[in-house]
């Protein structure tokens, strides 16, 4: 099966300039990949995708029929193209199945999914976990996050791409790969020593306290700058230890194409481990959303059975004459007191208008010799 890897990341990342990068880098190994866009927004793209949601969706017309933002038509975009996800998975099994007519064509061994560039539309929305669900209950799935590495120097930024890769990881709950792009300006040495030694990370957080990075008064509980924004970063450090051993990490150029080689080596770990540890996951989850739609559809047919009493059990009620029953009776008693129904019909209109005519008159009669009475006494 091939492996989907969805590239996500913060805007400026580089994501769309590292899909460049692997797909060129597939495509020189004579193994080109299936590639997907889903970012509705974005005019130019700089590599030839087999799926484009901007062929089905209008990300401007979406904007100017439901009267939103850039953020809401991304996120509307997104929800429309979600509804053919099955019309997707159509497409990507029939290229991804060797076709006996064709023997000596290559298998396609990689899907790539572009994501757009606010991470939070795509991650955290509907549309985005149909996505991601679909692609994982068919295919090996890894999410790449993409972090700009030069803007990840000091501790407070690292910290928050951290806390956001964490998020990630548990929202998706699929094998997640760190990209520290852009290392052809800056090398993500220092962020790998960071997540593996706890001390080096600490004699980083006390130096930029005692610069002042975080601002604040002096005498913190840490030396200079605000003592609770190093005590905060070093608990946080300590809690993502754990965090950091499910995690692959690489530094990759995406303009040079350095690292590229153990992307992909960390990729095939990734996929190895799905089919290990996630997949059994994703199975007993699919396994547990089913149970409950058969349990929901049996409870509502119990509702229908003992609504419509049909369901064999003895009432304890008196059963209420339904209307059918009701009309019957109306008409076989209509049709008792006359010959026909609409002879019975016409004797009763007759007996109450003879009604009418006789009494009625006689008390109007009546009570106008009252009036008269009751006016000569006054």
């Amino acid at each position: 099966m091939p492996t989907a890897i969805v590239c996500v990341g913060m805007a400026g990342s580089g994501k769309t300039t590292f899909m460049q990068r692997i797909n060129a880098h597939l495509h020189a190994q004579k193994e080109p990949p299936y590639v997907i866009n889903l970012d509705p927004a974005v005019r130019n793209v700089p590599f030839d995708s087999n799926i484009d949601i901007r062929d089905s969706v209008n990300y401007k017309e979406v904007m100017k029929s439901y009267n939103l933002g850039p953020n809401g038509g991304i996120l509307t975009s997104l929800n429309l193209f979600a509804t053919k996800i099955d019309q997707i998975l159509n497409l990507l099994e029939k290229r991804t199945t060797p076709d006996p007519a064709k023997p000596d064509a290559k298998p396609i061994k990689n899907i790539l999914v572009d994501t757009p560039g606010q991470i939070e539309v795509f991650v955290w929305s509907a549309s985005g976990s149909i996505l991601l669900d679909s692609l994982a209950s068919t295919f090996p799935t890894v999410i790449a996050y993409i972090i700009d590495t030069p803007r990840t120097a000091s501790t407070s930024t690292f910290m928050s791409n951290m806390l956001y890769a964490c998020s990630i990881l548990y929202k998706t709950k699929l094998p997640m790969i760190l990209v520290f792009n852009k290392t052809d300006v800056k090398d993500a040495e220092f962020a790998k020593e960071w997540m593996t030694d706890f001390e080096a990370f600490q004699a980083a957080l006390k130096e930029e306290e005692e610069a002042g990075s975080f601002g604040g008064m002096e005498g913190g509980a840490m030396g200079g700058g605000s003592g609770y924004m190093g005590s905060l970063l070093n608990s946080m450090s300590l809690m993502l230890e754990e965090f950091y051993s499910h995690l692959s990490v690489v530094g990759v150029s995406s303009m040079t194409g350095a690292g590229i080689n153990e992307f992909f080596e960390a990729v095939g770990e990734k996929a190895e481990e799905f089919e290990r540890d996630y997949k059994p996951e994703l199975e007993r989850r699919k396994k547990l959303r089913e149970e409950e739609k058969q349990a929901n559809r049996e409870k509502e047919l119990g509702k229908l059975m003992k609504d419509m009493a049909v369901s064999g059990e003895p009432s304890s009620k008196k059963p209420e004459p339904d209307m059918d029953t009701l009309s019957d009776m109306e008409e076989d008693n209509s049709e008792e007191e006359g010959d026909g129904n609409e002879e019975g019909l016409s004797t009763r209109y007759k007996q109450a208008l003879a009604d009418a005519g006789g009494p009625s008159n006689e008390d109007n009669h009546s009570f106008t010799r009252y009036l008269r009475a009751s006016q000569m006494n006054l």
